[in-house]
């Protein structure tokens, strides 16, 4: 299966579920800025903008008896992540208020980095294909220390006027990862009005869920359209998640098919796969809600071997380095609000989770490595070049899950949502971002962008 610019072929019905979603309610704030649900007429240079959107499925080779498919959403090289596909409908939206009002738009975004990856890629898109002025749309970006060596340079930062225009934020390792949402969101609370009034440009503040599951709904469009479950077998969608928007997304993305579509094939089941460093969606999926660590099994070092292990939970890694190990600075969601959503739905349908440790990744690696050769997706012979690991925990937890008896499913589609290597992008080093520790020094990168 392979779908050309899938957001151009289900442009309608991103622009549906947009005024589905938010047309009552475009924020949890009454008072925050929005761009409105719109989304521009699809003209070729809009088309040109969305044409890095391609969504495809491919066979991979069966573990125990089980088919497996890979849903390849890293299409786009400037990202080689999912988060294209919002990204691209989020600034699509900047970019019909913009047209129609003259107004600027300055995009604010904390982000653990694939998120700022994206939406940088998506403002640079709309400037390059006409869409809107540079001087008319720009994004400030917060991530934490340990996701630089992720960040990719691109034009944004090789035009001086761009870079200026477009700054990337770091915050100190000395702080917790999560903090950048709070900056990020102090900062707009605190000085949207005054950008506004004296800068005239609107501060919007994109970490929505709804702006992600208008976009997702593709996942689900597309599978339907082109790759079907069978009538009488359920489909396992195993996703390395931190708060599992995209399982959402595809799970909303069924609501909005034809009734005959749907009774056609049976309802998904969902399999959360994520890493010690933030287990909390599979701690709540198995504690009745409850996302306290000491649900965590507790390990046990082997002096000989100088590996940690548990045998008391197996949808926890058997064997890891370090029990307190963050596998990749990405996954860094602690209690996120779309949990007892997944959870519903998993109880609803069916399904499960699984944590992984780096130990069992590397375990897995090469036979995970021969397996998405056969989609063509090339990951690196040495895994220390790996920079973005989701696809690589999401076969690994499959393959866990096979051999713990955690998943009893034939058929399962594990969702490509990112795999990249050090190969595959000219990176920003530390010295080419802004180092922020607070809302005030946040708020002085902002006006410095603003007023070029």
């Amino acid at each position: 299966m392979f779908v050309s610019n899938s957001l151009s072929r289900y442009y309608e019905q991103v622009q549906a579920a947009l005024r589905d979603l938010l047309g009552g309610r475009q924020s949890g704030n009454p008072t925050e800025f929005t761009p409105g649900v719109e989304l521009p007429r699809l003209t070729p240079a809009v088309q040109e903008f969305l044409s890095v959107s391609d969504v495809s499925v491919a066979s991979l080779p069966s573990y125990d008896g089980r088919n497996l498919a890979l849903l390849d959403l890293m299409s786009n090289p400037a990202t080689m992540t999912t988060k294209t596909f919002a990204s691209l409908v989020i600034v699509a939206r900047a970019v019909r208020f913009i047209q129609d009002t003259g107004e600027r738009i300055t995009i604010v975004t904390p982000s653990s980095a694939n998120k700022a990856i994206a939406l940088r890629d998506a403002v640079l898109r709309a400037v390059n294909c006409g869409l809107v002025g540079a001087d008319q749309l720009n994004i400030v970006v917060l991530v934490p220390e340990g996701s630089v060596a992720k960040l990719r340079r691109t034009g944004l930062y090789s035009d001086p006027y761009l870079r200026t225009r477009n700054p990337i934020a770091v915050l100190g390792r000395d702080r917790t990862p999560g903090a950048v949402k709070d900056i990020a969101r102090g900062f707009v609370d605190a000085h949207c009005e005054e950008l506004a009034r004296d800068h005239k440009t609107h501060l919007w503040y994109t970490l929505q869920l709804e702006n992600y599951l208008a976009a997702d709904i593709v996942r689900a469009l597309s599978e339907a359209e082109f790759f079907p479950a069978a009538a009488d077998r359920p489909r396992l969608h195993a996703h390395a998640v931190s708060s599992a928007y995209g399982l959402l997304g595809h799970a909303y993305g069924r609501t909005r098919l034809p009734e005959a579509d749907r009774a056609g094939t049976p309802a998904p089941r969902y399999f959360l796969v994520q890493h010690l460093g933030a287990p909390d969606m599979v701690l709540s999926l198995y504690n009745d809600g409850s996302t306290d660590p000491g649900n965590t099994p507790a390990y046990s070092l082997q002096p000989e071997t100088g590996l940690y292990t548990q045998e008391r939970d197996p949808h926890f890694p058997a064997v890891t380095y370090d029990p307190h190990e963050a596998l990749d600075p990405t996954f860094y969601t602690r209690n996120p609000p779309t949990s007892p959503r997944m959870n519903e739905l998993i109880q609803k349908q069916g399904g499960g989770g699984l944590v992984v440790s780096l130990a069992e990744c590397l375990q897995r690696y090469a036979r995970v490595r021969n397996i998405l050769s056969e989609a063509e997706v090339r990951l690196p012979a040495d895994p220390r070049a790996l920079r973005e690991w989701s696809l690589v925990m999401a076969v690994t937890g499959v393959l866990n899950g096979i051999d713990r008896g955690l998943i009893g499913e034939q058929d399962i589609l594990v969702h490509g949502s990112g795999s990249y290597s050090s190969a595959d992008f000219d990176g920003v080093g530390i010295h080419d971002t802004h180092r922020v520790e607070d809302v005030a020094a946040l708020h002085q990168l902002a006006l410095t962008a603003v007023k070029q």
